[in-house]
């Protein structure tokens, strides 16, 4: 199965350390780093939707300390 990854717009120019995302066939979505690109979830669009909302409620949380 070949796979189209795009990479995160806050990557930067270098491209380096990146979060990349491609879709399937399936309803799922794949999610990587660029650092391990062998390793790959496989999420639910909703699941991916949680991760992103935990991740932002997160760093939101980090800033006010």
């Amino acid at each position: 199965m070949s796979v189209q990854w795009q990479k995160s717009s806050f990557s930067g120019a270098g491209g380096e350390n990146c979060v990349e995302l491609a879709h399937t066939t399936t309803p799922h979505l794949l999610l990587r780093e660029s650092e391990a690109p062998n390793d790959a979830l496989t999420l639910a669009p909703g699941g991916l939707l949680a991760l992103i909302r935990s991740l932002k409620a997160s760093s939101l949380m980090q800033e006010r300390e």
